[in-house]
């Protein structure tokens, strides 16, 4: 089995800018550079033969390249923890190649995906509530900006699951034009 999703890399310099604003609060999991991403589609298990049609349905995709950037925090909550998170803006045209992926994931013959579509780059998970390290990252960064870059691609990765956490792979890379 191939636990799959599709996502935007961001360029190591917004990549920098992201790490520099994380800070040693032990009641938060920071995410490392290596999985800096926008997730555009989850995908989960698939077995090989489906991960060859998703990649396959995938490079039919025709989108523009176009500018994003970094604009603010915000956090997602749940009660057995939550994730802190980096905006991006404008939403326009990561929300419209996030319904191409969409698309072409179903085209595959895998379900919809029932959860709204929100654009962020995931910077931290917790367990637990009650840290004030989460209104004060929160606090301090409400401001976070990064200059625009380009969305010029968009890549397939695998997911592999270790003790040491989870490790991603480049399976396939998706120009846009």
């Amino acid at each position: 089995m191939h636990r799959l999703f599709v996502a935007i890399r961001p360029p190591e310099g917004v990549r920098d800018l992201l790490i520099d604003a994380m800070d040693d609060s032990p009641a938060l999991r920071w995410v490392g550079d290596e999985q800096l991403h926008l997730t555009l589609r989850f995908v989960g298990e698939v077995e090989r033969p489906v991960a060859s049609d998703i990649a396959s349905a995938l490079g039919q995709i025709h989108s523009a390249v176009f500018e994003l950037r970094v604009a603010g925090v915000g956090k997602f909550e749940r009660r057995s923890g939550g994730a802190l998170w980096a905006g991006v803006e404008p939403k326009a045209p990561v929300a419209a190649l996030a319904a191409k992926v969409e698309r072409a994931i179903q085209q595959a013959g895998l379900e919809p995906e029932h959860r709204a579509f929100s654009p962020h780059i995931t910077l931290a998970r917790w367990n637990r509530r009650g840290s004030g390290a989460i209104e004060a990252f929160m606090r301090r960064n409400s401001e976070l900006r990064s200059e625009t870059f380009w969305v010029n691609r968009f890549i397939l990765f695998e997911s592999k699951l270790s003790r040491h956490g989870p490790h991603y792979e480049e399976v396939a890379t998706f120009d846009l034009r």
